[in-house]
């Protein structure tokens, strides 16, 4: 009796042993905090520094550009190992490389891509207080290291991300990235403004009992260190609303829901900021239907900090307009499925193709099949973002290229042309008829880097380290990504939201979109110097452009301005004029590259933190540049009235000007004799178009096409053991950069006001 009851006991010890291992797991007693680093304290030497200068006024020289004036070339977009999804990305059993921390950012910018400036972006919805004052301590490391302020090799800005994701177009608005100009400690807020809902939420990861068990016995201590982030991040107690932001501890965890929100508590900070919206036609988190016309309110848009937008970044193109969508909103106010349109088919078309071609090759009747494609079309559509999980078995090439921008530069996965650039500048908001609003962004573009690599575009390598590609290890690690498991059966099913949080990246297509990640872009800034104010100052004259990744010069310049505006204007500029405006554009190809690094990167770390940090290959130009071959101009003449259709008023390309092959760069002018009697406003950017060059997953889906250009069959470039982990995916492309637009509105009489087109 005594040793059954001691028996019982010992189970009973043993049990309550175990559940408390799993909980102590589960509340990351086992994992480390997140360290950010430590920034080497050694600089680009002097000469290196002034040896570009001298080389980028040299090429301006040559065109006859202006000389006071120095391009500097950034990378605003960087996230660290202190985002929760960049962790989770870092782990062994996703193929990741461990910790990124922000010093490594800071280094990678110095010694590995050579930036001028770069900025820190880490989401916001999972920062904690402690790693919010480590991220500054490192920002000030990173400067502190830079030399003379006035002349500094670098210059490291502290921002955050603010990630907001909608479940419906309507409450949808998309991510943005706050950039802080100054790094005192009384100019910069206490704490970093979240976004509050369905991403703060994603942020957490599925975690509690079942990520701790995950964490004991994979075998992996980062695994129990991601548990840590998650465990810190929710001790955190949500900061009071309606306080004044002063008000509120130090150490609270603060929100808004909306960017009208996340703006009034800027002006409560009152410090010097940026806000640049990013990611705005990325599908794989946005609504299909979602379009910019609810931002574009005096409420939810601030014309004073929202002046920048990211065309570009590590996540494809969001520049081009295109009249197709994911879905159409019906007379009943239901969103239905389109049908296929020249150059795009719907996602929710190809659902209820799939399980068409089943259900044939199960011997159903046509008309039976029939149904069921109908079924599943508007299944997919009710799923959102996850219809592609209400076709059971469908693997990543059953899908054709179905949601893609086929004839787009490089576009964004599932494209939404409601977020593009061009139809963004083409909005204007009637509810002021004495003073229709409208969004006047300049362009720039960064790499939405997730593994601490700002400015990874400067070589084409490394797919699996320079891009966000990253998956399985081996088959069976995880389960299929981008597949919703089971049989592939002949009909579709609804998808169930109440299974969401069990899916993370499955629910993203995380697979499908392993084919559309690039090595991301730059932006450039036109700067008097190259201290932290002058290059403030150029963004915030919208004298910046953006590039796919090579260095291209660029000068974009309104020739004929009047005169109370100061003659010639450079991109960026606003205007009003009378007559034919008149332009002029130069530029200059990036140079090609040198294999390996610096000797200067060789001098300042060891062998294994260049092959750890720069994967051995850092920015090494050589003396050759690469030709332009001609410039593309797009013009503009936003909306005159309600409803005007947004397609006529982008003219793209609108003029194309051919560049002589000539590696010293090329100047060409054009003029816009129509602007009076179209007696509308105006607006033009140039892109400047570079030689063919190889770049990873220029080709995205690869896919066979038919002599109609419809999609035949796909070969996905997977981030999983499906692609061998040495394969770039390398495909021909034409790198471009992207100047920011000139605003001319129209000073004189009205004219009939023609449409763009006639």
């Amino acid at each position: 009796m005594n040793f059954a009851r001691f028996l019982v006991l010992g189970l009973a010890a043993g049990l309550i042993a175990v559940v408390a291992v799993v909980y102590g797991a589960s509340e990351g007693w086992f994992g480390a905090h997140e360290m950010p680093g430590a920034v080497t304290a050694k600089r680009i030497p002097e000469e290196v520094v002034a040896n570009r200068v001298r080389i980028g006024k040299a090429a301006a020289a040559s065109l006859g550009a202006n000389p006071s004036k120095q391009i500097l070339f950034g990378d605003l977009h960087v996230h660290t190992t202190f985002s929760v999804d960049a962790f989770a990305t870092s782990l062994p059993m996703l193929a990741g490389e461990g910790a990124h921390p922000p010093a490594d950012a800071c280094d990678y910018a110095r010694f590995c891509s050579a930036l001028d400036f770069w900025s820190i972006n880490d989401h916001a919805e999972g920062l904690t207080s402690e790693h919010w004052h480590e991220t500054i301590d490192s920002i000030r490391q990173c400067n502190s290291v830079a030399g003379d302020p006035e002349n500094p090799d670098v210059v490291a800005f502290l921002g955050w991300e603010w990630t907001q994701v909608g479940s419906t177009p309507e409450d949808h608005y998309g991510h943005k990235n706050v950039i802080l100009h100054h790094t005192d400690a009384d100019r910069i807020p206490t704490r970093p403004i979240a976004s509050r809902g369905m991403a703060a939420r994603a942020m957490s990861i599925p975690g509690g009992l079942g990520l701790g068990a995950v964490a004991l016995f994979s075998g992996e201590p980062r695994v129990h260190d991601l548990v840590r982030l998650l465990a810190e991040r929710k001790k955190m107690d949500d900061c009071a609303t309606g306080t004044p932001v002063r008000d509120l501890p130090d150490d609270c965890f603060e929100s808004t829901e909306t960017p009208g929100e996340l703006f009034e508590k800027l002006d409560d900070w009152g410090h010097d900021s940026i806000v640049i919206p990013h990611g705005t036609t990325w599908g794989f988190y946005t609504p299909a239907g979602s379009t910019w016309d609810k931002q574009l309110t005096r409420a939810q848009h601030d014309p004073a900090r929202q002046t920048l937008i990211e065309v570009f970044s590590g996540h494809g193109n969001s520049e081009e307009y295109r009249d197709f969508r994911g879905v159409t909103i019906s007379a009943d106010g239901r969103a239905r499925c389109p049908e296929p349109s020249p150059g795009y088919l719907p996602t929710c078309w190809r659902a209820g193709q799939i399980i068409r071609e089943r259900c044939s090759a199960a011997g159903e009747a046509a008309a039976e099949c029939d149904a069921r494609a109908a079924t599943a079309r508007q299944n997919a559509v009710d799923a959102g973002i996850q219809g592609f999980l209400t076709v059971p078995g469908a693997e990543v090439s059953d899908w054709l290229d179905a949601g893609q921008c086929r004839d787009c530069f490089a576009p964004a996965f599932n494209y939404r042309p409601g977020g593009a650039a061009q139809y963004i500048l083409a909005l204007r908001n009637f509810d002021d008829p004495e003073e229709p609003g409208r969004f006047e962004f300049g362009f720039m573009a960064s790499s939405d880097n997730h593994t601490a690599r700002p400015g990874t575009g400067y070589k084409e390598i490394d797919r699996r380290e320079n891009t966000e590609a990253a998956g399985e290890v081996a088959a069976g690690a995880l389960g299929p990504l981008s597949r919703e498991p089971g049989e592939p059966i002949p009909e579709s099913v609804a998808y169930d939201r109440t299974r969401m949080p069990l899916m993370v990246f499955n629910a993203l297509e995380a697979e499908r979109q392993s084919s559309f990640f690039l090595t991301g872009g730059l932006i450039a800034a036109h700067a008097t110097g190259r201290d932290r104010d002058s290059i403030w100052n150029a963004m915030g004259r919208r004298e910046v452009y953006g590039t796919s990744g090579p260095r291209i010069l660029l000068w974009f310049d309104l020739l004929n301005a009047p005169s109370e505006s100061g003659g010639a204007l450079p991109m960026g500029s606003k205007t009003r004029m009378a007559r034919t405006p008149e332009f002029r554009v130069r530029a200059v190809g990036s140079f090609e590259q040198k294999p390996g690094c610096p000797e200067y990167t060789a001098a300042s770390l060891s062998p294994e933190r260049i092959h750890h940090l720069c994967r051995g290959e850092c920015y090494n130009p050589s003396d050759e540049r690469r030709p332009i071959t001609r410039v593309e101009v797009v013009r503009i003449r936003p909306q005159i009235r309600p409803g005007e259709p947004i397609g006529p008023l982008i003219e793209d390309p609108w003029r194309v000007l051919p560049c002589a092959a000539d590696r010293a760069g090329c100047s060409v002018s054009f003029s816009d004799p129509e602007f009076e009697s179209a007696g509308r406003d105006a607006l033009y950017y140039v892109r400047a178009i570079e030689a063919p060059s190889v770049a990873v997953n220029a080709d995205n889906l690869r896919c066979s096409r038919e002599s109609n250009g419809e999609c035949r069959e796909s070969n996905p470039c997977y981030g999983d053991f499906r692609t061998p982990y040495e394969d770039d995916c390398l495909a021909e492309t034409e790198e471009r950069a992207w100047s920011s637009p000139i605003f001319v509105d129209f000073a004189g009489p009205r004219g009939r006001q023609r449409p763009a087109r006639e």
